[in-house]
């Protein structure tokens, strides 16, 4: 994660720090891909070719089972969502359960990894499952209802930006400012899936396939999942402060 945060300050000046914290992620989550990262796009599309059909089926096995849970499931949202916190407050409780869940993943990756390549393909839905319930549970802990339409929508464009490449977040990241005061879509059906399978596996797989490497798949595992959520709770409070903020 970012700064500590100061949770100590009056609430005017925590926010202040927020906004400054708020513009800073901003500026990373719209920084064009730079010569590093374009390379390993580009090494990651040749990697893909390479990959066996099965590896991609499986992964995409995945990513299709948890679009379909974050549809319909009923058991992500874990209670009302909070009132009258301070953003704050907010905060403290939000790192406490990204620290949760990172804990979690790193258990569930390095056991994984130790496995071998079967148990490190169901990683995939597994690791996925975690990182909806955090985003599902930093929702509620930012005031907002996880039951609602659009709160999900939200939770899908979060999950993009924290792992898509620097063009496809940029053209997320512009739906998010002004969130709460749009008219949005009653269901999926104009939702873009296809870019969004591929964005996510285009982005996680080569460090995920190190995973089924034998010997180094445990530690890999582990540190991976723990990296992957780091990034994902990373995002997710960057965009709910911005929300936040909006509203003061």
């Amino acid at each position: 994660m970012a700064a500590t945060p100061p949770f100590e300050a009056d609430p005017a000046a925590y926010e202040a720090w927020a906004a400054r914290e708020v513009a800073q992620w901003r500026a990373a989550v719209l920084k064009p891909a730079g010569p590093l990262a374009r390379g390993a796009r580009g090494l990651q599309q040749r990697v893909n070719r390479a990959i066996p059909e099965k590896v991609h089926a499986a992964v995409t096995t995945a990513v299709e089972r948890m679009t379909r849970t974050i549809l319909t499931g009923a058991d992500l949202v874990s209670g009302p969502p909070l009132q009258g916190l301070s953003l704050a407050e907010r905060d403290r409780r939000a790192l406490k359960a990204i620290d949760d869940h990172r804990k979690v993943a790193a258990v569930e990756g390095g056991v994984a990894g130790a496995g071998g390549f079967w148990l490190a393909v169901a990683d995939f839905p597994a690791l996925m499952m975690i990182k909806i319930r955090l985003l599902f549970d930093l929702a509620g802990i930012y005031g907002h209802d996880g039951e609602a339409f659009s709160e999900r929508l939200f939770v899908l464009h979060v999950f993009q930006l924290a792992f898509s490449s620097a063009e496809h977040r940029a053209r997320v990241f512009a739906a998010l400012p002004g969130w709460d005061a749009r008219a949005h879509p009653a269901d999926f059906a104009h939702f873009d899936w296809r870019s969004f399978q591929q964005e996510y596996r285009d982005y996680i797989d080569l460090a995920k396939l190190a995973q089924m490497i034998p010997v180094i798949g445990a530690p890999v595992g582990a540190v991976v999942n723990w990296r992957l959520l780091d990034r994902l709770g990373e995002t997710a409070v960057g965009a709910y402060r911005m929300r936040w903020l909006e509203r003061a």
